[in-house]
């Protein structure tokens, strides 16, 4: 039982659960200073979900549970699948019931959102776009999206934005053909882990300058698509690649010479207009606790 945490008598957590394409982050907490964290491999639904909920289920004073999830989604509250991740291409996963298996469970509001606009909020809240009210959150990894934070709400639609997706254009020469199931040379196509893997024949942290070079290349075309249809006070870069050697600079004077002096804005030359993530691999877990707790004030 958790009944106490880091010392402090407490009578009011959230839960947390990051559903994530390799790997499952559970929380039980209130901040990130103050969070108790359980880590697992995400294997079928039924395995990985009994696994999260017998975790929350170990502290009496858990009063809601925020989910951050790998997509796509659903979110629309009034769709008969809401609560259900839909078409991915993980298997097994595919229409199955998240929220439902959490809720019925636990019996507490479970609240529900995809793990990068989650991981955005977080990194409002306490992290690198902490203050501002218009951002966007986007993770480099085995994959990449994106959430966008609009005077402090994420930005919900038909379907969640999916900015791994935007198109970019083509270094001069390269001829790589991409690596995304849908659309090839997408942004995630030719920048995600599996497409600098592809590329150069090695992990991402094994590559060279050159390889850097091209990672700053395309994320700056993916970022002038967000610059312009959002207009964000501050972009956020997380994932596994934000680690690469000198990227942030890279991406800084690639995003520079891609803008082309339109607008002319100082704010998009400073170096903090594109940051790392301040909560690092914790956004996504830290970040479904804010969900649980608009979960907990929307019950």
């Amino acid at each position: 039982m958790l009944e106490v945490l880091y010392g402090d008598p407490v009578s009011r957590l959230l839960g947390a659960i990051e559903l994530g394409g390799t790997k499952t982050v559970c929380g039980i907490g209130t901040d990130p200073e103050h969070l108790v964290r359980h880590c697992f491999e995400t294997t079928d639904p039924k395995a990985t979900l009994e696994n999260a909920i017998d975790f929350l289920a170990g502290s009496s004073d858990v009063v809601a549970v925020g989910i951050a999830s790998f997509g796509p989604v659903e979110l629309r509250r009034a769709h008969p699948d809401y609560g259900h991740i839909t078409t991915t291409p993980k298997e097994g996963w595919s229409g199955s019931d998240v929220v439902g298996a959490v809720s019925s469970a636990l019996g507490v509001p479970v609240g529900f959102d995809t793990d990068v606009d989650a991981a955005a909020l977080a990194e409002g809240r306490w992290g690198a776009a902490k203050g501002l009210a218009n951002y966007v959150y986007l993770t480099v990894g085995t994959g990449i999206g994106g959430g966008a934070v609009v005077q402090g709400e994420v930005v919900h639609g038909l379907v969640h934005p999916e900015m791994g997706h935007v198109s970019v254009t083509r270094s001069p020469g390269d001829d790589f053909e991409g690596v995304c199931p849908f659309h090839g040379d997408c942004l995630e196509g030719m920048a995600s882990g599996p497409a600098v893997a592809a590329r150069w024949g090695k992990r991402p942290e094994e590559v060279g300058q050159d390889a850097v070079l091209l990672e700053a290349y395309y994320l700056a075309q993916g970022l002038r698509n967000i610059v312009y249809a959002l207009a964000p006070e501050r972009i956020v870069v997380g994932g596994g690649l934000a680690g690469l050697p000198g990227l942030f600079r890279l991406i800084g004077s690639e995003l520079a010479e891609t803008l082309g002096g339109y607008p002319v804005l100082d704010e998009h030359g400073s170096d903090f207009f594109v940051s790392p993530a301040g909560l690092g691999d914790d956004a996504g877990v830290v970040g479904g606790l804010i969900v649980a707790e608009r979960a907990l004030g929307a019950k």
